[in-house]
């Protein structure tokens, strides 16, 4: 029975790995071909039928390249940087609501909280420790960008910890049985999801990876494994920042197949602005995150501590 008890959970989140990379594998050739069409241009699509194992061919190539070894860096920092944050990212999916006992558990919006804290540091550390004046602005770039809406990220679960009155993900399946959080409270939906993508470091929010200006950011020195594990770590965080957007405001049925539907819409939807928007200025997004989507995310607070009380009140 122990026994039993120890491989279970390995083998559970073996499992889950496994998934989570190949779901990331193919959001890459979706973003591709979505970019594609929305350019006006195939995707990818002269690897085997439609493109598809196109994604494994960019993997095999990244891995097999020549990695480089720039000459005043910092050398175990430079390294370890990239492995942590993709450890970080998949670390993070412990708290998916299984409902089988598998990993989660009763702090999981904690636990979110403080890997997405930690994922700071290590893009912090990838520009700093490759010793490129570029690198090091695109990490401090990402670092006050990711600071900056971590805190109305925090607010709005804090809202919602008030609401369900707990912090386990299971709860929000017993509150959405007959209305979505996302109807009820649209706003939150909006603001959660730009700053997801502020977050995750993506269009318009892509600052930490300015081409046109820093050439390519914290990661400009980065070649083959090191550059394809952030890669992956970044779209692990989109596909779970898009996994939780569902658990939060779309219903939390992970055994219902319309789940994975919306999950994926959801990271259409992270493509989608990308090929839509122009990137912001960088005042603008200093600007939005302190002056509209704080006050809002406070004043949602305000009102469910206002009504917690109110029905405390009534009921006592």
């Amino acid at each position: 029975m122990f026994l039993y008890d120890c491989i279970l959970p390995f083998v559970g989140a073996l499992v889950l790995i496994i998934c989570v990379l190949v779901g990331v594998a193919f959001l890459t050739l979706l973003e591709r071909k979505v970019l594609g069409y929305i350019q006006i241009r195939k995707g990818p699509n002269k690897v085997g039928f439609a493109g598809i194992p196109q994604p494994f061919c960019d993997a095999i190539k990244l891995f097999t390249k020549e990695q480089t070894y720039p000459v005043f860096s910092n050398y175990l920092p430079y390294y370890i940087s990239p492995i942590v944050s993709l450890f970080l990212s998949l670390l993070v999916w412990m708290i998916m609501p299984y409902m089988i006992g598998l990993y989660w558990f009763n702090l999981g919006l904690l636990f979110f909280l403080c890997c997405t804290s930690l994922g700071v540091y290590t893009v912090m550390i990838a520009g700093w420790s490759s010793n490129s004046n570029y690198a090091l602005l695109g990490g401090l770039r990402g670092v006050a960008q990711t600071i900056s809406y971590e805190v109305s990220l925090a607010l709005i679960l804090l809202s919602f910890v008030f609401l369900v009155e707990g912090y386990c993900l299971v709860d929000f399946l017993k509150y959405q049985e007959y209305l979505w959080f996302g109807i009820l409270l649209f706003p939150l939906a909006l603001s959660w999801f730009a700053s997801c993508l502020a977050e995750t470091n993506r269009t318009p929010f892509d600052f930490a990876e300015g081409e046109s200006e820093l050439v390519s950011g914290f990661n400009v020195e980065y070649s083959s494994g090191g550059f394809a594990l952030i890669f992956l770590a970044e779209y692990a965080s989109i596909l779970f920042m898009s996994m939780l957007f569902c658990v939060v405001f779309l219903g939390c049925d992970v055994f219902n197949f319309t789940f994975f539907v919306k999950l994926t819409f959801i990271s259409f939807m992270f493509i989608w602005v990308r090929g839509t928007l122009p990137r912001f200025r960088y005042d603008k997004l200093m600007y939005l995150a302190w002056k509209s989507f704080l006050p809002l995310s406070l004043n949602y607070l305000f009102l469910f501590v206002g009504l917690k009380l109110f029905l405390m009140i009534i009921l006592f």
